[in-house]
């Protein structure tokens, strides 16, 4: 399994090892290469021919023996399918039964950017017309990201299965259970790691998020049961229960 992405999404590549060995997974392995922001997008990891990173990806992809190929749903507004569709026809030369996925990380910024003018959530949810995060969101999976990204991949590729994996329901849903009081551990919505929702202005993850985010990926991946994945994932609140949740409501159709 080859996954390249940045920030958003490699806490999760990581993770989801540790998750597959939990589940008697014994045949996973994988190839994580990771940047920065949008340097970790596709489109950013192909136009850097000369990079290590770019080189790394190519040299695995060539050994011929990839069965799974992730990537992040970072796009160029231009030509949106440009970065994923330059990958894709790299791999099938020499995997051409490879299975492709696109993760959807979160929303950055989830209490705003005290840099600049972008708001908070809420706010950025209503100055774009929508009445919640959650609306916009799922505007931007379904509406963006299937429509103009995937459908169109599945268009150039029709032999290649192509799904996607929600991951950042994760962060969304947790924040707001969160701001509901309906999280049965003591958790903050920004701190450290081990005990917060985010743990910077970015929103990156906490560890509560990448627990609940990973599930999602290994069951997407893998199909991995989660209401029988006897798992401890270090907290109280029902992880497995909130990951399928999530996996419920996507769409069939870009499912694996």
């Amino acid at each position: 399994m080859l996954l390249i992405g940045n920030s958003f999404f490699k806490p999760y590549a990581d993770h989801l090892s540790n998750l597959a060995t939990e589940a008697n997974l014994n045949e996973h392995s994988s190839i994580v290469v990771k940047r920065g922001g949008e340097l970790g997008r596709p489109i950013n990891f192909w136009n850097d021919s000369t990079s290590e990173e770019h080189q790394l990806i190519k040299s695995t992809l060539d050994q011929g023996n990839i069965e799974v190929f992730g990537m992040t749903s970072g796009y160029d507004s231009e030509n949106p399918t440009e970065g994923h569709s330059a990958w894709i026809r790299y791999a099938l030369q020499k995997n051409p039964n490879i299975i492709i996925f696109i993760a959807i990380g979160s929303f950055d910024f989830p209490n705003g950017d005290s840099n600049s003018t972008r708001p908070d959530w809420k706010t950025f949810a209503l100055d774009n017309g929508f009445n919640s995060i959650q609306e916009f969101y799922n505007y931007y999976i379904n509406e963006i990201i299937h429509k103009e990204i995937v459908d169109e991949l599945r268009v150039k590729f029709p032999s290649t299965k192509i799904f996607t994996i929600p991951t950042g329901w994760a962060a969304k849903n947790l924040a707001q259970m969160k701001l509901d009081n309906e999280l049965l551990d003591d958790i903050e919505m920004f701190g450290p790691k081990s005990s917060s929702i985010f743990t910077d202005e970015k929103g990156h993850q906490g560890q509560i998020v990448i627990e609940a985010g990973t599930m999602i990926w290994l069951n997407s991946i893998y199909k991995t049961d989660l209401s029988s994945f006897n798992y401890n994932t270090g907290f109280t609140t029902n992880l497995n229960t909130i990951a399928q949740e999530i996996i419920d409501v996507h769409d069939d159709n870009y499912k694996q």
